[in-house]
């Protein structure tokens, strides 16, 4: 393999694997923020109690995911100066903003708040550390903005220009500048994309968490070999805890399937008119068609792997689905994976010269495979969450003393199975995103400057190949170890289940300080 592939295969593997944590991290930061919302608002003092524990079980697993994503984060963005120094050349002076942005405004917000927030309980006012915990959300938040501004300026190229006397892109203040940059168009249909996609990842981490406690709380409360007192205390976790915590993360999946429907259907029109070809390929639409159809299913013949639409067959159709939507006509004319290729090569050159010097021939078609089953499997993990929210929300119904819980074996086990599905759906959709942009590493803006652009093959660093699989090699062991303590941890803290307090069978009366809260557990 070239050093191209392997610099790919680098990047592709730590993006995937850093991507396993941010999702969880945005997610989870607000959700937490608001468990403890719900914990310093309550005026029943159970109820404060059991929020104020959910909060704290929760808080615990995204310290550690927190502090993992950092240590991946930083290897991930560091590539940009060793693998893909051309590319940071030609367009650092852009790139860089962003991702300065988001170190500098961003990652040092939520750190610092996230460090009070930990150290805080029992020592800052309750609605000053409350703060301190919406400060972590919107740090999150406000650096996943940024890193979707940065990426969007791949996908759609603003307010730059090309200098030819550097031989660079540049920021263009009279098209808007930095501000062009961040409110591009292309970043505005990604962000709440990516954000509904974190709420889903996290609604879903805390709905399977909390359905598999309260299922083996309500299974205890019915063992007739626990002493009364025990039966009463798994009782009241499996109602008073458990319970409200898996009916809240079905609310948030609820939510976060509006937001990924809405902002899904903007981003694939936006992506119709200024990413064609990645559309063209995710449907395997080899040749222009009107009133195009979308696939459920296609199969392919021995170059399955390859950009040849030859071997492609549909096999189950929805009629006119691709064209509505596309752009709400059902009878609209989408040109296809050859048509465009071919405009392609006409428009931007049949050859290009790579990072070495060498004139090689360019074929503008992504590998059809991977863009095709990318685009499906992000979409078929995320009808796991859709099953477990219907699940819990029907096996928990009723309200007050009819609220019910569950013991059913089969709703738990299939609660734990649903919860890594959201982290693959989230993958496959940036595996998508990005392998659809391909050959491009900065893909042509249709109203930008047309000069600023870069191929793939011409943002690689100089290095040899045996180079790049050294650190290939070291990344990926490194990257299996971290995995390992990482679920360690997060598995360690997640079976611990939550201690009833001594007033667990406490009257509405009681106060608060009879409740016996637990300090945060950092979970190591």
């Amino acid at each position: 393999m070239e050093a191209l592939d392997l610099a790919r295969w680098q990047f592709g593997i730590t993006t995937v694997y850093h991507f396993i944590f941010v999702p969880l991290t945005i997610g989870l930061s607000l959700l937490v923020a608001i468990m403890q919302t719900i914990a310093v608002r309550a005026k029943d003092p159970v109820k404060a109690d059991s929020w104020t524990r959910i909060t704290k079980f929760f808080g615990s697993m995204l310290i550690v995911n927190f502090g993992i994503g950092i240590a991946t984060g930083i290897v991930q963005e560091f590539q940009f100066g060793l693998n893909w120094s051309e590319y940071s050349r030609f367009m650092g002076d852009i790139f860089g903003a962003p991702l300065a942005l988001e170190g500098l405004a961003a990652f040092f917000m939520e750190s610092t708040f996230l460090g009070l927030w930990i150290f805080g309980w029992n020592r800052l006012p309750k609605g000053l550390h409350l703060l301190t915990i919406w400060m972590v959300a919107l740090g999150t938040t406000l650096s996943a903005y940024f890193i979707i501004a940065a990426n969007s300026f791949m996908q759609h190229p603003v307010a730059a220009v090309f200098n030819p006397e550097t031989g660079r892109a540049e920021l263009d203040p009279s098209q808007g500048g930095i501000f062009a940059l961040l409110t591009n168009v292309t970043t505005l249909a990604a962000f709440p994309h990516v954000i509904a996609g974190a709420w889903l990842v996290a609604g879903c981490f805390v709905t399977g968490i909390a359905a598999w406690h309260m299922v083996k709380n309500h299974k205890r409360a019915e063992d007739q070999a626990l002493t009364s007192e025990d039966q009463a205390a798994a009782a009241h976790l499996a109602k008073n805890v458990w319970r409200p915590a898996t009916r809240f993360g079905v609310l948030v999946m609820v939510l976060s399937a509006v937001g990924l429907f809405a902002s899904g259907d903007f981003q694939g029109k936006l992506m119709f008119e200024q990413q064609p070809m990645k559309m063209a390929s995710a449907e395997a639409l080899c040749h222009t068609e009107t009133g195009a159809n979308f696939s459920i299913l296609s199969v392919a013949g021995p170059r399955a792997f390859s950009q040849d639409c030859a071997d492609i067959s549909h096999i189950i159709e929805v009629p006119y689905v691709t064209s509505i939507l596309a752009t709400n006509d059902p009878n609209a004319t989408l040109k296809g994976v050859t048509e465009l290729n071919a405009e392609y090569k006409e428009k931007y050159g049949a050859t290009a010269v790579d990072a070495s010097g060498k004139t090689v021939e360019v074929d503008y078609r992504p590998n059809l495979f991977v863009t095709y089953w990318s685009f499906r499997l992000m979409i078929g993990f995320a009808i796991f969450c859709g099953i477990l929210a219907v699940w819990a929300f029907w096996i928990t119904r009723g309200k007050g003393k009819n609220a019910r819980t569950s013991g059913s074996t089969w709703f738990a086990r299939f609660a734990i199975l649903a919860i890594p599905m959201p982290f693959l759906a989230n993958a496959f959709g940036w595996i998508f995103t990005e392998m659809g942009r391909q050959p491009w590493i900065v893909a042509p803006s249709p109203d930008g400057d047309p000069l600023v652009r870069l191929l793939t093959m011409q943002g690689v660093s100089g290095h040899e190949g045996w180079q790049v699989i050294v650190s290939l090699v070291v990344f990926t062991l490194l990257y299996g170890v971290l995995a390992v303590v990482w679920y360690y941890l997060m598995h360690k803290q997640a079976v611990k289940d939550i201690k009833a307090p001594r007033s667990h069978l406490a009257k509405e009366s009681a106060a608060p300080a009879e409740l016996d809260t637990p300090t945060i557990s950092f979970g190591y």
